[in-house]
């Protein structure tokens, strides 16, 4: 959730991070803070609301100095207020920390610390971690890094921190749980720590990425120390990051979910290339090629996600037990760990993860593997959590999406998924080579297609400003177009906050047709299909009701065209293949809405990009 940025070298510390701070705020930007240490002052500036207002807070402060703490925060425990912010200090002022997380046990800690005359100025759980740091730290007459190595045996929940202490000017110390923390090694000698790497890419591209219950102590004289919370010491591995800096810019768009939006032929092409080829005539996941033949053997295939990706799931479930005949079964991650499954090692489990790093995610792939299942991902950041726990997996290669509404990650996980059902139906036999050979060349074509469908884009806000103004909206649609319709509300609820629910066009009798009037906007997929005729019927009985028809339909369809108020046609494909296409409409009309109700779609109320905290 919470996104930090740290620095400490030999440059002016304060615009590297406030820089940083910016590229974190799609991960939470309901306050904003930075620590700076000069010389032997402790420095602290916070603020409420965006960055921006800490930027332009600090500006008439002197900012000075070689190392600083920052911190955008997602509130979790207190209101998002100048109090609450991070970073939080020692009583003394001498430590700071910024934190990413949950302390689950920070009540009662708070309850001792209070004991021993530490007073509390926010409703936080992490300014006990400072106090405890420096009640620790006091007590035992002992350095930063061992004070903070002894707190965390104490404490339960997620974090990710950095530490400052104006007792140790040359020197910052970070750990991780459950949250994700990465070190960018400098060029000069200094030292970057983030919660992802997107701070970080622009003065480094060496980094290391912390594990779980792990402590990192960056210090100028003695370079960087790696030791886990038992005090073993760990040899750092330095990655090298394969991210571009303009990726993580708008690039000319106005926003970031428009340029994402844009991105979409790219990333679907990236997302192929090396993958399949049609000429001759094979398609192959390298991640999970030792891993097919168990698969194809599991007794079933539990795919776990959250949020959009929890609907790339459902898509891939129609596609993998269409094509392969395999048994899949969708479980919200965030459910699937709370009610015991029934988990065996001849299953094999996977997680579906844009940044990697979704908590409840994660808990249910540790869950999974306790029960001796094969665990696997696909995710689209490398060198994430989820990519370092599962046996195998496969990257999306959609780049950076620094818009919180995902649209090229949704895209590129489907067609991750939608190769990996024609794999594994091609090596069990399930599918005939012509019709296999038909695919192949019909999903290297997706990527031109998208670039029509894109075309559509001034269609599409005509469309938009007609139901900018609609207070709810029903979205339809049938088999593998149904999770389509799930994420089109989706879209719909994110960023514009209209009221919006995705059904399968059938279910619309059993209940929501209720809801349908004149006022009522109804998104329905209609593309060419063997479900085609049966959803015809559905926007008759929406029509009969003076509903309003938004129709996605295959190009050159006149039968629908003829009931609905709204056509948007897209390119013929497979029925297969329609997700991939039919999506892209939705996301534009959600964009534009959006746009027109004044609402900030890049980072909508509420929301953060990377939910790392249950």
């Amino acid at each position: 959730m919470c996104g930090i940025v740290a620095y400490i070298g030999k440059k002016q510390a304060f615009p590297i991070v406030l820089k940083g701070l910016k590229r974190l705020e799609y991960r939470g930007y309901d306050s904003a803070g930075i620590a700076v240490l000069n010389g032997e002052a402790l420095n602290m500036f916070k603020r409420s609301g965006k960055v921006a207002n800490l930027e332009a807070y600090a500006m008439e402060h002197n900012t000075e100095g070689h190392a600083a703490i920052g911190h955008t925060r997602w509130a979790t425990h207190g209101l998002p207020n100048d109090v609450n912010a991070h970073p939080h200090f020692s009583n003394d002022e001498s430590i700071a920390v910024i934190h990413n997380g949950i302390i689950e046990n920070y009540d009662t800690l708070k309850k001792k610390l209070i004991t021993y005359g530490f007073t509390f100025q926010s409703e936080t759980d992490t300014e006990v971690l400072v106090h405890l740091i420096d009640h620790i730290r006091k007590n035992d007459n002992l350095s930063i890094p061992e004070a903070v190595r002894r707190a965390l045996h104490h404490v339960e929940g997620a974090y990710a921190i950095v530490v400052i202490s104006k007792d140790n000017p040359n020197q910052l110390v970070a750990a991780r749980k459950s949250s994700p923390l990465v070190v960018g090694i400098g060029n000069e000698g200094d030292f970057f720590l983030a919660s992802d790497a997107t701070p970080i890419i622009e003065y480094t591209k060496r980094v290391v990425y912390l594990n779980d219950e792990e402590i990192a102590v960056v210090d100028l004289n003695e370079g960087l120390r790696i030791f886990n919370i038992g005090n073993q010491e760990k040899t750092p591995f330095i990655q090298k990051l394969e991210m571009e800096l303009e990726a993580l810019e708008k690039g000319g768009y106005e926003h970031f979910m428009l340029k994402e939006i844009h991105e979409q032929p790219r990333s679907i092409q990236d997302c192929l290339r090396g993958r399949l080829n049609s000429n001759e005539g094979w398609v192959a996941l390298r991640g999970l090629l030792d891993y097919e033949t168990k698969m194809i053997q599991a007794k079933r295939l539990i795919i776990v996600a959250c949020g959009t990706s929890w609907h790339a799931a459902l898509v891939g479930e129609y596609l993998i037990e269409d094509l392969a005949r395999i048994n899949v079964e969708v479980e919200y991650a965030s459910e699937f760990r709370y009610r015991n499954p029934i988990i065996s090692e001849n299953d094999v489990v996977i997680a579906i993860s844009q940044s990697g790093e979704t908590a409840d995610t994660l808990a249910a792939l540790e869950l999974a593997k306790s029960k001796g299942a094969t665990i696997l991902g696909i995710c689209n950041v490398v060198g994430s959590s989820i990519s370092r726990v599962t046996d195998a997996g496969c990257y999306t290669h959609a780049g950076p999406e620094i818009g919180v509404a995902s649209t090229k990650a949704f895209t590129a996980q489907v067609t991750v998924l939608t190769l990996m059902a024609l794999s594994l139906a091609h090596k069990k036999g399930t599918i005939s080579e012509s019709a296999f050979h038909a695919l192949l060349t019909e999903i290297e074509d997706i990527p031109g297609k998208v670039k029509e469908v894109l075309k559509s884009n001034s269609i599409i806000e005509k469309i938009a400003a007609e139901y900018a103004e609609a207070p709810n909206a029903l979205y339809l649609g049938r088999g593998s177009s149904f999770p389509v319709a799930l994420e089109g509300a989706l879209k719909l609820k994110e960023i514009s906050y209209i009221h919006a629910e995705g059904y399968p066009a059938a279910e619309m009798k059993h209940g929501p047709i209720a809801l349908i009037d004149e006022n009522m906007p109804v998104f329905v997929i209609a593309t060419k299909g063997n479900s085609y005729e049966k959803v015809v019927s559905n926007i008759q009985e929406v029509k009969a009701r003076k509903g309003k028809i938004i129709a996605i339909v295959t190009e050159g369809d006149v039968n629908v065209k003829e009931m609905a108020d709204h056509v948007i046609e897209i390119p013929e494909t497979h029925e297969y293949l329609v997700p991939l296409l039919a999506t892209i409409p939705l996301q534009l009309l959600s964009y534009h809405i959006a746009l027109m109700r004044g609402c900030n779609v890049d980072q909508p109320r509420n929301l953060a990009k990377s939910v790392t905290v249950e």
